[in-house]
């Protein structure tokens, strides 16, 4: 699909990509496209400075090289503590061993790395499905 394409079919689209390094960004954008993540979370923090979705926001997921990979629609946003983060929440995140032991040690990683985690750290966590492979 062209830009001018995904411009008109989904104006107003936020366009971003999973993680924090292109190689994460292709790894997890493979696990949507496989069907094995339909959630994310990020930070309150982080969800407050950025243009982040709303309730039925279009959302174009990018790859690691930045270009448009996928559309995504969020159907849902939660307010949770990192403390507070279910075994289900976090087998929906679909990552390595979809555990939420996994899911804490690579989180805990991921917030350190952009300096605001805490066991404490209100997330904003968000259930998606994907619309169209791009």
């Amino acid at each position: 699909m062209t830009e001018s394409a995904i411009l008109a079919n989904y104006p107003g689209a936020s366009r971003w990509q999973f993680g924090d390094s292109p190689a994460l960004a292709d790894e997890l954008l493979q696990r949507v496209l496989d069907g094995d993540k339909t959630a994310t979370c990020g930070s309150y923090v982080a969800y407050q400075q950025e243009k982040s979705p709303l309730v039925g926001d279009y959302n174009v997921i990018l790859n690691g090289r930045g270009e448009p990979a996928c559309v995504i629609r969020t159907l849902s946003l939660k307010l949770v503590r990192y403390c507070d983060v279910t075994a289900e929440m976090a087998a929906l995140e679909g990552e390595g061993d979809k555990s939420l032991a996994f899911w804490r040690e690579e989180h805990q990683a991921f917030f350190t790395r952009e300096g605001t985690f805490s066991p404490q750290m209100w997330l904003v966590f968000e259930e998606f499905d994907l619309v169209e492979v791009l």
